[in-house]
């Protein structure tokens, strides 16, 4: 394309726009109906923010920010486990008394967390599972809040 004067003028070029604007016809604007009370824009259903009712679940969040935060922990991850039926076949995930959270500390030992509510209780192969851990060389636990992670893990690092 060949640039000339008359196409690279700034005044020019502004003298074309406003006289194209005043040939065009203007449509009315038209306005979409308000949406329905307890929806959104779109018109679905407006979800109210979950509060976590469940104290063991609150405390499972305050224990995994605790664990990835720490310095001698490697790695750790939510263990998922339970049953469910699927097309008819039921399924079970996980293993009996596995913690809610595994991991690995810096120094190579296993970690394992069962989180519990400050009520709670382990049940029998939970606590097999974890003296378990305990006799390979590992560090397993029952964790109630973010103190009783600072205090093992402590503990655990000691000499």
């Amino acid at each position: 394309m060949v640039r000339n004067s008359a196409n690279t003028n700034p005044h020019r070029r502004a003298e074309k726009v406003q006289m194209s604007a005043t040939t065009l016809r203007v449509a009315p604007i038209r306005t979409c109906p308000a949406p329905a009370a307890g929806t959104d824009l779109l018109g679905d259903e407006i979800q109210t923010p979950r509060t976590n009712s469940r104290p063991e679940a609150a405390a499972l969040v305050e224990v995994l920010k605790a664990l990835r935060t720490h310095p001698a922990v490697a790695w750790c991850e939510r263990m998922n486990t339970g049953a469910a039926t699927v097309e008819g076949r039921f399924i079970r995930f996980g293993f009996k008394g596995c913690p809610d959270v595994l991991g690995q500390l810096k120094d190579g030992r296993l970690l394992g967390v069962e989180v519990k509510a400050q009520a709670g209780r382990l049940r029998p192969e939970q606590a097999l599972f974890l003296e378990r851990i305990r006799c390979a060389g590992g560090v397993a636990f029952v964790a109630r809040d973010c103190r009783d992670v600072l205090r093992t893990l402590g503990e655990a690092q000691a000499p």
